[in-house]
């Protein structure tokens, strides 16, 4: 549920979509999205009670890089791209570009 309402917030917001749960052996990639020549890899969190963003661990974070680095390769791209978390809960959704530095 929270994966579509991010895949509506990021279409409504000048994303264009991607592919949708990249799975690899190294991890999942939620959303992968493009806007103005940068590609997104968007980790979505959804919590009701808490800040979401304290779900992202160092441990889980070293798996979305690899995972990205791995989709890269396999789909032979080499342009600018950042890694992003996309936080929903019940009354808004947040994006918090650049999480991997």
């Amino acid at each position: 549920m929270a994966e579509n309402k991010a895949v509506e917030y990021l279409s409504k917001n000048g994303y264009s979509i991607v592919e949708t749960n990249f799975y690899s052996r190294f991890g999942e990639i939620d959303i992968i999205a493009k806007k103005d020549n940068i590609l997104h890899f968007f980790e979505v969190k959804y919590s009701k009670d808490y800040d979401p963003l304290t779900r992202i661990t160092p441990k889980k974070l070293a798996k979305i890089i690899k995972t990205v680095d791995y989709y890269m390769y396999k789909k032979n791209i080499d342009s600018d791209y950042q890694v992003d978390a996309l936080l929903v809960n019940e009354k808004l959704i947040e994006i918090v570009e650049n999480i991997s530095y």
